[in-house]
């Protein structure tokens, strides 16, 4: 059984100053699986802590907020 998502406003994914609208090959998808996805493009997406916040309008946005790393 797969888990259906009762909000139907798409989910909105932000990297940085990029924002990404859910579309029809996210949709059903896990945030895992996005994810992963996403990593092929924004390797900061990799180690990145995820805050999930809900908008006025009822959409669902994920932050993918890179962590400070080592240099050198």
């Amino acid at each position: 059984m797969t888990e259906q998502n009762p909000n139907t406003q798409p989910r909105i994914f932000k990297i940085g100053t990029t924002t990404i609208v859910e579309d029809e090959s996210m949709s059903g998808k896990s945030l895992n699986e996005i994810k992963l996805n996403l990593q092929r493009t924004y390797p900061e997406v990799t180690h990145a802590n995820i805050r999930e916040t809900t908008l006025e309008d009822g959409s669902i946005c994920y932050h993918f907020i890179s962590r400070p790393g080592r240099k050198g």
